[in-house]
């Protein structure tokens, strides 16, 4: 029993070691503060996931989407580079993706309901006889490109990681979420889409939410979700 015990309590360790989040902006190749551009969430402390598609959880993490938060908005210039820092790397298998939701007037008081939402960057595995690799395996930071197109405003920038790692069963998809505002200048006339509500973009019996990713070895992979908008 004491042996099964310490195997348990190992087991977990390793599993909560693997865990990460996203809790600062990246600009111009420099880290803002942490939280200061990007929405704190109830337990952002455990660097735990988001595991129920259906939940609000799923937008902005654990009461990330409420509006009339502290968190200040970065400006940003369309066509330019924006990331995320990671804490403390990404340690499962999965997709990396990027959405942003224009805000009515400031993203500050933006909760980000409604089909308001669009898909900006998504990554996928390179697929070969021995398994999948994933490109965002093991980093500490993330960057996508503001498309050049999108329209000048206020916006909410969504990142999200899915690991796969427990997918084979449905609900075993675990979602690492943060929501960043930023202030778009130099746009242009662009008109976003699809716009897809969340929750409501993703069901847990998607194909790219519902999957082994170990065996048999997947000879292809599309992450769920709308497709990405350029401009």
């Amino acid at each position: 029993m004491k042996t099964s015990l310490l195997l348990s309590s190992a087991s977990l360790a390793l599993t909560a070691s693997a865990h990460y989040v996203f809790p600062a902006l990246i600009q111009d190749g420099s880290a803002t503060g942490e939280w200061q551009y990007v929405r704190d969430w109830t337990g952002s402390y455990t660097n735990g996931p988001v595991t129920d598609v259906s939940s609000l959880d799923i937008r902005c993490n654990v009461d990330g989407s409420k509006a009339g938060n502290v968190t200040e908005t970065l400006p940003v210039t369309a066509g330019s580079k924006i990331g995320f820092s990671v804490r403390s790397s990404i340690g499962h298998p999965g997709p990396l993706l990027a959405y942003l939701a224009k805000a009515p007037s400031s993203a500050s008081s933006f909760d980000g309901a409604g089909e308001v939402w669009f898909k900006i960057y998504e990554d996928g595995p390179e697929i070969s006889a021995d398994g999948l690799t994933w490109p965002s395996d093991g980093l500490t930071s993330v960057e996508f490109t503001i498309p050049a197109a999108v329209p000048d405003g206020e916006y909410l920038l969504r990142v999200e990681h899915i690991a796969l790692h427990s997918a084979g069963t449905e609900g075993g998809a675990q979602f690492y979420i943060s929501c960043g505002q930023i202030s778009v200048s130099g746009g242009g006339s662009g008109s976003p889409g699809p716009l897809v509500a969340l929750p409501g973009a993703y069901d847990a019996t998607d194909p790219g939410l519902l999957i082994n990713i170990y065996y048999p070895v997947p000879t292809e992979y599309t992450p769920p979700g709308p497709a990405v908008w350029s401009g």
